[in-house]
């Protein structure tokens, strides 16, 4: 119980959590074979929206974590009807332009204080903390203090929001739509000469990616009280790609894996910090090499189910 309730795994376990929501928005978007830079874009849309509208315009958290999300996946609308017309590198390097579109933006406007970033955001922790307070439990529940009941809950809410993604990318899987996805990957031009809408599904996906890449910004936002224009940048990107690349795309749990591995990677390397970055670009290299659909194909878990099965049956 100690450990649950140290500080230090409480944060790892929320950037953990964190990783994984943008794990499933690029997962959302590879589901139709596109491979999107754009993520980190859409989310920094989602977190500067949301925290100008806590902090700056006073609306309450809840409502302004979705309209970071929906501002990304409108904005994605925009600009999906051009840029998802180009395939493979050209639409990444489009997606990776906008990205950078973005975050110039975001530099040279007032209201996003520029490169000096937005301060002093209520933290989703501290929010929690008032309703607590307020229902008369300012001293804390069970034994916990207000601080430590306040990081439970914000973990829990991560952990529902995933479950929910992940409950929600299963059940889409299962339908017309999900089908749509999984033909237009395996073929593009076999599933439009099958009279499927290539476009509109394309279109639908990188906008579910894109809503879930901004409401994950706003929750950023609020777990950091700082958000600045570095937060999103290039760097940002490549490692939300990396969490499909290792954890494998082709199913919903391997982004979730490879956000895993890789929030907890520079945590246990921070004795070789120095060398840190070469070996984060030798998994990547070796990942690519020896494995480049990732830990977690469709393969491995039947290879397992049968294993399982087997010894069940023993």
């Amino acid at each position: 119980m100690d450990v649950l309730l140290n500080q230090y795994y409480l944060q790892i376990a929320i950037f953990v959590l964190l990783n994984a929501i943008l794990g499933v928005s690029i997962y959302m978007t590879l589901s139709t074979g596109q491979l999107s830079l754009g993520n980190a874009g859409f989310m920094s849309i989602g977190a500067y929206t949301c925290a100008i509208l806590t902090v700056k315009a006073g609306l309450p958290l809840y409502l302004a974590i979705p309209i970071g999300g929906i501002a990304a996946s409108f904005m994605s609308i925009i600009i999906g009807f051009p840029a998802l017309r180009l395939t493979g590198i050209y639409l990444a390097i489009a997606t990776l332009g906008f990205g950078e579109v973005v975050r110039v933006i975001i530099l040279n406007l007032k209201i996003t204080n520029g490169a000096l970033g937005i301060s002093g955001i209520p933290t989703l922790g501290a929010k929690i903390g008032k309703v607590f307070s307020s229902l008369g439990f300012s001293q804390g529940i069970g034994g916990l203090t207000a601080q430590q009941t306040s990081n439970l809950m914000v973990l829990v809410v991560l952990i529902l929001s995933l479950a929910f993604l992940v409950f929600f990318c299963t059940r889409l899987n299962r339908s017309r739509v999900g089908r749509a996805f999984a033909a237009i990957k395996a073929d593009e031009a076999a599933a439009e000469a099958m009279g499927i809408n290539t476009t509109y599904y394309k279109l639908l996906a990188f906008a579910l990616g894109a809503l879930i890449a901004g409401i994950a910004g706003g929750l950023s936002a609020h777990l950091t009280f700082f958000i600045g224009p570095k937060d999103f940048a290039y760097n940002r990107t490549v490692e939300i790609l990396t969490f499909a690349v290792l954890g494998g795309s082709d199913l919903i749990i391997g982004p979730i894996v490879g956000a895993l591995l890789l929030t907890l990677l520079p945590e246990l390397l921070r004795s070789a910090s120095e060398y840190r970055l070469m070996i984060y670009g030798a998994l990547m290299v070796a990942m690519m090499a020896f494995r480049p659909q990732g830990l977690i194909s469709e393969e491995t878990v039947r290879f397992w189910k049968g294993k399982l099965g087997r010894r069940v049956k023993k």
